[in-house]
């Protein structure tokens, strides 16, 4: 899947981490209960940072982001 494909690249990592310190930054900056916002931040800074993939097993692929590209790397030699 091209989503998953980007997602687990460098830029898509890179994407996850702004994403996920956009939305902590938008929601402490609102305040109230826009912290929740920034709550939900914290899963796509962590997957960025910690390089796994939460959408991953929801296609039958692997969390992590190392064993996402190994399925990825065998699944193409088929």
């Amino acid at each position: 899947m091209p989503v998953l494909q980007f997602f687990n690249s460098p830029a898509g990592r890179v994407v996850r981490i702004v994403l996920g310190l956009v939305l902590i930054v938008i929601g402490v900056s609102l305040g109230r209960w826009w912290w929740l916002l920034a709550l939900l931040g914290l899963l796509p800074l962590a997957a960025g940072l910690f390089d796994f993939c939460t959408l991953g097993p929801l296609f039958g692929m692997p969390l992590s982001g190392r064993r996402f590209h190994e399925a990825s790397r065998s699944r193409q030699r088929r």
